[in-house]
């Protein structure tokens, strides 16, 4: 693949020499078990759910009796190992679906924290700092700063036994250097929450998580988790919508508050889309394996030219994100320039950082997705503040990955030269 890909887009002799050095180090079916148990995962719900064309025919309107919604919240249920999921259109975003579930899980004046440290910027700005926003309307929000990069086990202890109505936990890192969780990790902080707060509910961002290992939080017990499905599980075909999955009470609590009290889950159409929305989850196990292959290669790749990585070469995966240092703004730039050149869309695009609703500093971005905003394609984020950090994410193929990575890094040392 490396040998085809630079036949055809000649780059630097440098980055050249360190790509094949990269795929030397890359093994191809590091991840093959972990892949197999998710696939198997996701045919097992198909079959134990015995989807039929005729259930393609979703409603219009306000969607009563829609059979493609029907069926494909219950195929996302057995996925996630839950009672319950909503998954809708009208979630127009991951953030969208963790404010609104959020919101419907907390009482007047109730108290929430955030686990993992400072959340991503747009959710703690919904959160904290914007018009309307939850510690606006009388939350109470408190967060558990991280240790050395970890959930702090004993402050998250101590402040829940202070009282807490919902803690509420970041799997990805978002835009800092922190480890992304696992699912598993995502099930122990429920473990301590219940032990002093036997009443608090646990809800997880589950964004970018979704399909990398072989179960979800909800397997190990949290009550909800929630997410964009032009992420992971879209598998790059859902045209856009986002999810809450878990225990039933939270699901109807959360329908509640995103239609109306008394509607509930029965309303929401799917407008045509079912057939892309079902069909992209069956396919969401392999393209996620293709994006974790081709992000094995770009942390290897980087770490050929000297750049520090996380997660490191062939390390374990909790999400589909690649944190890249790089140390200055002016190579963010570059990387951003050089990515975008392997777009299928908007590839003759120069990015340029500017500002975003909900950031606090100049970002940069590179993306050209079928889908706008699906980061399940590829694409990158890099706030222009220290430690100069870009997040590489995405990526339906393994090629197409590793040639953007081919082309962030040939820019990137061209700008250090």
């Amino acid at each position: 693949m490396i040998d085809a890909l630079l036949a055809r887009f000649p780059v630097s002799e440098r980055v050249a020499t360190a790509a094949r050095r990269a795929a030397e180090r890359v093994d191809p079916n590091a991840r093959a078990d972990v892949r197999a148990s998710v696939h198997a995962n996701v045919l097992g719900a198909f079959a134990d759910e015995g989807v039929a064309e005729s259930d393609f025919a979703g409603g219009f309107g306000y969607g009563y009796d829609d059979a493609a919604r029907a069926r494909y919240e219950s195929l996302l249920a057995r996925v996630f190992g839950a009672e319950r999921a909503l998954a809708r259109l009208s979630f127009v975003s991951g953030t969208h679906a963790i404010v609104t579930a959020l919101d419907a899980c907390l009482p007047q004046g109730g108290r929430l924290i955030a686990a993992a440290g400072r959340p991503y910027d747009t959710l703690r700005n919904a959160v904290v700092d914007a018009p309307h926003s939850l510690v606006e309307r009388g939350v109470l929000y408190d967060e558990v700063p991280l240790r050395d990069g970890r959930v702090d086990d004993e402050a998250l202890r101590a402040a829940c036994a202070a009282g807490v109505d919902v803690v509420f936990v970041q799997r990805s890192r978002g835009y800092a250097s922190r480890d992304s969780l696992s699912a598993r990790a995502c099930g122990e902080i429920a473990r301590i929450v219940r032990a002093v707060a036997p009443a608090a509910l646990v809800l997880v961002d589950n964004c970018y998580g979704e399909l990398v290992e072989a179960t979800e939080p909800t397997h190990h017990g949290v009550d909800a988790v929630m997410g964009s499905l032009i992420k992971n599980v879209g598998g790059g075909l859902a045209p856009g919508g986002g999810y809450v999955i878990g225990r039933a009470a939270v699901i109807e609590r959360v329908a509640a508050r995103h239609y109306a009290p008394g509607l509930g889950t029965a309303v929401g159409p799917t407008l045509g889309f079912g057939r892309a929305f079902v069909q992209g989850l069956f396919m969401a196990p392999l393209v996620v394996g293709e994006c974790l292959a081709g992000l094995d290669f770009a942390a290897a790749l980087f770490a050929e030219l000297g750049e520090t990585v996380d997660p490191l070469p062939g390390a374990p995966r909790y999400d589909i994100v690649q944190a890249i240092r790089l140390g200055s703004a002016q190579r963010l730039i570059a990387f951003a320039r050089g990515l975008q050149r392997a777009m299928p869309l908007n590839a003759r695009f120069a990015p340029e950082p500017g500002a975003v609703p909900g950031y606090r500093d100049l970002v940069v971005m590179s993306g050209g997705a079928f889908v706008g905003g699906a980061t399940i394609e590829l694409s990158c984020d890099a706030p222009l503040r220290p430690p100069f950090e870009v997040y590489l994410q995405g990526g339906t193929s393994r090629e197409h990955v590793v040639l953007g990575a081919l082309f962030a890094a040939d820019a990137v040392t061209k700008e250090s030269n």
